[in-house]
């Protein structure tokens, strides 16, 4: 299974955000939609990644308080990425490896969207009880005994 078919179960909604912007802006966005981690954008291109990690260490070093930095102060300005391409596997050890809960996915320069931990562990799942139904169906109609051996 490739990164490209997470995708495309998971849909293209893609949340971002500018550097620029008051890091408490960045914490309501996520509060109100929901979500773990916002795609920082700059002039079209992909800046950076800030995840609830971000925002929290924030909220320790401002001694509870989310303070007045930007979002540029508190991202990570050299996420690591992955490609449509990337087996599922792949990405489970770089997530795991590296602690990343939040990979963006990206085509040369062209973002198509994140996938977090969840999607992958779902997917990962999914695919395991789709082979799990197929063993327990191929086992299911194992050709039995026919009557002639039975009686011997």
């Amino acid at each position: 299974m490739k990164v490209s078919e997470i995708l495309q179960v998971k849909g293209s909604i893609l949340y971002t955000i500018n550097p620029d912007q008051q890091l408490s802006e960045a914490a309501s966005i996520m509060a109100e939609k929901d979500i773990g981690s916002l795609v920082v954008m700059e002039f079209g291109d992909l800046a950076g990644m800030l995840t609830f990690r971000e925002v929290l260490r924030a909220l320790h070093e401002n001694g509870g308080a989310v303070g007045s930095g930007t979002v540029r102060k508190h991202m990570d300005d050299h996420p690591i990425t992955v490609t449509p391409d990337t087996e599922v596997n792949e990405v489970r050890r770089i997530m795991l490896e590296k602690h990343a809960r939040y990979l963006p996915v990206m085509n040369a320069k062209t973002i198509l969207g994140v996938i977090s931990f969840y999607d992958v562990a779902r997917a990962v799942l999914e695919a395991q009880s789709f082979e799990n139904r197929m063993l327990k169906a191929y086992i299911r109609d194992w050709p039995g005994e026919t009557a002639e051996h039975a009686a011997d």
